[in-house]
């Protein structure tokens, strides 16, 4: 474990993403590295180390930064939810009723604006995922470059002071339109809605339908706020001249409209907007002068296309199958067959993680290409795999045409932290590439621990021992960070490796090469070096056997995919010689023409 512990620290350098504080002290043993991959995957595990979520954290502020899934920004993100429910709903509100509201809501106003301007600081010190590879970014200069690009401008020009700033510039309208800006705080609620409704606890038509409902009521809200603000922004003298001043409700005119109470006023406004939204047309509620008839027109254009988002909603969950649903359908019947058969904590957690991981990543959306023409998918392969093949050292000196056979035969396939993809003693089918991320080798001791062997870094590749020799896998492989992988299986390779001969020997001399360094145990490379000779001889045979058989087009495809006219069996017999024993001119014509040795004798040539 010493040894294994000191390549780990010199190898420590080379994560690009790697909080090295942290690392550093998660390295002193095997059980502090599964610690850390408990809190890159979000899932809470035991560990050894009995460490708390708290202690974490306490890792996590040392170097000011904070994991998504800490308890504690987790209920900060509650508690900001609650602010940016109420700033969605205030904000339309102080737009429109801005002249008859109480003092007591600016003062919660400017304590919801202080807390947001809170929530901007700890932006800059959340761990994020990449989007891409879906790796824990926990570098502070990334962090506050991500932010910076995203949405650091609209947080801040939404804690802006507008209400005071209206009042220093003159009160001019313009300045009250950036009020605006603070309704993007909306996408916290739209982000609580969707965790909801991959919530597993929660009923989905439920979840649904009141996301629906909001959806629609918040609508109306803005509108009842702007059909007010269209009424109060007028002249006195043109009051009268608007939809409420020449509102009558049976004997109650709303002449004197701002004399009437908010709430009034509010509920008013609403049922306009909701009888406009509906396109009831009772005829009570209607546009009187040229800028209400405009704003209605929008607003009606702008209602159908609502009206069919919330149908085609309403009309999926009827019929069921969107990709939400079917996700929370597939993690019920999971849940159920784990309490079921009783299976491990760590076994659950892997099955979420790679659910949630399948779900929010887009590696999944290659099972769209099932439908398109092999030819077309093989460019596609071509494209996006060739470039990390080529670099494998395993193919290193083969011709491009058998690199083409194995990239269009690959599968890609994500692996979290901590999973083991292949176990040391099991038959391997798979033969694995690395793309992205980091994985480790490691000897499982007769007594149960682990000896650390190796790190795989892109461009590696591993299984090839057990595949190409036909041995129990010799170590354990599992993942360190989130990796993307390429994969074939045992049976395609093979067949590849029997077509392109040629290409199959510099595989084998590559394995035994790349091996000579790292294998510890010499009679792997024993078996390598046996596993060479027996497909030689195998060539060998299939060559003798094709100028025994006199079949010419074999012998060719033979010798054009590189196997060697000149190599005997075990009789000391080469192709020339079963020819001549046959009496196969036109074999032994051909022979000759390749440069085969005329002078080769032989131990014996008989009948075969």
């Amino acid at each position: 474990m010493g040894d294994g512990s000191r390549r780990k620290e010199e190898d420590s350098d080379e994560g690009e993403y790697e909080m090295d504080d942290l690392n550093e002290s998660l390295r002193e043993s095997r059980e502090s590295r599964f610690n850390l991959v408990a809190n890159q995957v979000s899932l809470l595990r035991r560990n050894p180390n009995r460490q708390s979520v708290l202690s974490g954290f306490r890792h996590f502020s040392r170097n000011l930064v904070f994991h998504p899934d800490n308890r504690w920004y987790r209920a900060w993100t509650k508690f900001i939810l609650i602010w940016a429910v109420y700033s969605s709903i205030f904000t339309p509100v102080e737009f429109g009723f801005f002249r008859g509201l109480s003092k007591n809501l600016y003062v919660l106003d400017i304590v919801g604006q202080i807390a947001f301007l809170f929530d901007i600081v700890l932006q800059f010190c959340l761990a994020y995922r990449d989007s891409q590879t879906y790796r824990l970014i926990c570098k502070r200069t990334p962090i506050a470059l991500r932010y910076l690009r995203s949405s650091f401008i609209i947080d801040l020009f939404s804690c802006m002071p507008w209400d005071l700033i209206y009042k220093a510039s003159g009160r001019k309208e313009a300045v009250r339109y950036l009020l605006w800006i603070r309704l993007y705080r909306v996408r916290k609620v739209s982000q609580f809605f969707h965790k909801m409704e991959k919530d597993i606890r929660i009923n989905y038509m439920f979840s649904r339908i009141v996301k629906l409902i909001a959806v629609e009521l918040y609508c109306s809200h803005i509108a009842a706020c702007i059909f007010y603000y269209l009424a109060t922004t007028l002249p006195p003298e043109q009051e009268g001249y608007t939809w409420i001043g020449s509102l009558k409700m049976g004997d109650y005119s709303y002449a004197d409209f701002r004399e009437i109470g908010f709430w009034k006023s509010y509920i008013t406004s609403m049922y306009a907007s909701v009888v406009t939204m509906t396109t009831v047309g009772y005829g009570d509620v209607h546009a009187v002068n040229l800028r209400e008839m405009v704003f209605i027109m929008i607003y009606v254009s702008f209602d159908m296309i609502l009206g069919a988002y919330l149908i085609g909603n309403m009309t999926a969950l009827i019929v069921k199958g969107s990709k939400t649903e079917k996700f929370r359908d597939k993690m019920t019947d999971l849940m159920k067959y784990i309490n079921r058969n009783r299976l491990g904590r760590d076994i659950r957690d892997q099955i979420i993680g790679h659910l949630r991981l399948q779900y929010e990543s887009s590696y999944t959306e290659a099972s769209v290409l099932q439908d398109i023409p092999i030819s077309i998918r093989a460019k596609i392969s071509q494209t996006l795999y060739l470039p990390y093949i080529e670099k494998v050292p395993l193919f290193k000196g083969c011709s491009s045409e058998f690199i083409n056979q194995i990239v269009i035969r690959l599968h890609e396939e994500f692996f979290l932290p901590g999973e083991v993809i292949m176990e040391k003693g099991n038959v391997v089918d798979q033969l694995y590439f690395v793309c992205l991320g980091k994985l480790e080798e490691v000897g499982i001791e007769e007594n149960g621990t682990e000896d650390y062997v190796s790190y795989l870094h892109p461009n590696s590749s591993f299984g090839e021992v057990s595949i190409l020799c036909n041995i129990p896998q010799p170590y354990t492989v599992q993942v360190c960070e989130l990796c993307r992988l390429l994969r074939i299986d045992k049976q395609s390779f093979t067949n590849i490796i029997d077509i392109y001969f040629c290409d199959g020997r510099k595989v084998l001399t590559n394995l035994l090469q790349g091996k000579e360094s790292d294998l510890r145990l010499k009679q792997l490379q024993s078996d390598i070096t046996f596993h060479i000779s027996k497909h030689e001889a195998e060539l060998a045979l299939k060559v003798n056997s094709a100028a025994y058989h006199g079949d010419l087009y074999q012998l060719e495809g033979l010798i054009r995919a590189g196997a060697d006219p000149n190599r005997t069996d075990y009789d000391g017999r080469s192709p020339l010689h079963l020819a001549a024993s046959r009496g196969y001119e036109e074999i032994m014509t051909f022979l000759i023409q390749k440069g085969v040795d005329i002078n080769l004798k032989g131990n014996s040539i008989m009948q075969m």
